[in-house]
C-alpha cells in the first residue's frame, strides 16, 4: 500500500508538469520502474500509458473549456499522429534506436537555446496559417510526432508545444493546448496495443489515472491562470530535466 501512495503522488506530480509543458514520463516512469523493479518493461510503459491518457484527456477538456483550442490543426495533427503511433511502435520491434537516443539530447539542447535565446518566443498568438496549408502542415508534424512517440517517446510534448509555436505562430498556452489533443491520439494508439498485448497493471493504472487527472486540473488551472510567460519558464525547466535524462541515458548507462 506504501508503494501504491508513492505511485499515486508520483503521477499526481507527472499529470501536474504534462498538462502544462509535456513530461510526465519523466517523473511517473522511473517511479513505476523502481517499485516495480521485477516487472517487464512493456508492463511499466502500459501501466504509464493507462495513467497518461486519463490524465492527459481531462487536461484537453479543461483547456476547451478556457482556452480557445485551433481545432483546424489539431484535429488533423492527431489523426495523423495516432497512425503513424502505431506505424512507430511497429518499427521499434524492427530498427535499433541507439542512434536516436544518442541524438536526441543535442536536439533538445537546440530547442532549450532557441527557446531561451528568443525572449519574445511564444509569447503572443498570431496564428500563421490557414485553410489547407495549416491542415497539411499540421497532419506532418502530428505524425512525425506521432512515429516518434510511439519508437522512442521521451520528450514528445514538448517537442509538440515548440514545433506549433515555432511553425504556426501559437503562444505557449495555445500550443500547450494543442499538444494535449494530439498526446491523446498518441497515447490511445499505444494504449491500444500494449492492452491488446497483456502489458498493463490494471489496478494500478486506474489508482494512478485517478491521480494523474487530478494533477492535470492543477496544472491545467495553473496554466490558464499564470499564462504563457509561467509556461515558458516550465517549459525551459522541463527540457533541461530531459536533456540531463536523455543524455545520462545515451552515453553513462
Amino acid at each position: 500500500m506504501f508503494d501504491f501512495l508513492l505511485l499515486g503522488c508520483a503521477a499526481f506530480i507527472a499529470g501536474l508538469i504534462d498538462a502544462v509543458v509535456g513530461g510526465g514520463g519523466l517523473v511517473q516512469i522511473p517511479a513505476l520502474f523502481s517499485m516495480l523493479p521485477n516487472t517487464a518493461p512493456a508492463t511499466i510503459f502500459g501501466t504509464n500509458k493507462l495513467a497518461g491518457i486519463f490524465g492527459t484527456s481531462a487536461a484537453a477538456i479543461n483547456f476547451s473549456r478556457r482556452v480557445k483550442i485551433a481545432w483546424s490543426a489539431a484535429l488533423p495533427a492527431a489523426g495523423a499522429a495516432f497512425a503513424l503511433a502505431f506505424l512507430g511502435a511497429y518499427t521499434v520491434t524492427h530498427i535499433p534506436t541507439e542512434a536516436i537516443r544518442k541524438t536526441l539530447p543535442f536536439i533538445l539542447l537546440a530547442v532549450a537555446l532557441y527557446t531561451y535565446k528568443k525572449k519574445d518566443f511564444g509569447s503572443i498568438h498570431a496564428p500563421l496559417h490557414t485553410g489547407m496549408k495549416e491542415k497539411l502542415l499540421a497532419i506532418c508534424i502530428g505524425g512525425s510526432i506521432g512515429f516518434y512517440d510511439g519508437v522512442f517517446g521521451p520528450g514528445t510534448g514538448s517537442f509538440l508545444i515548440f514545433l506549433f509555436i515555432r511553425f504556426f505562430g501559437y503562444d505557449f498556452l495555445g500550443a500547450s493546448a494543442v499538444s494535449k489533443v494530439i498526446n491523446v491520439a498518441t497515447n490511445l494508439a499505444a494504449l491500444l496495443w500494449f492492452g491488446y498485448s497483456g502489458h498493463i497493471i490494471w489496478q494500478l493504472g486506474i489508482l494512478m489515472a485517478i491521480c494523474n487527472v487530478a494533477g492535470s486540473l492543477v496544472g491545467t488551472r495553473l496554466a490558464i491562470k499564470h499564462g504563457s510567460a509561467f509556461v515558458r519558464k516550465l517549459f525551459l525547466v522541463v527540457v533541461s530535466v530531459l536533456i540531463v535524462k536523455t543524455a545520462y541515458d545515451a552515453f553513462f548507462k
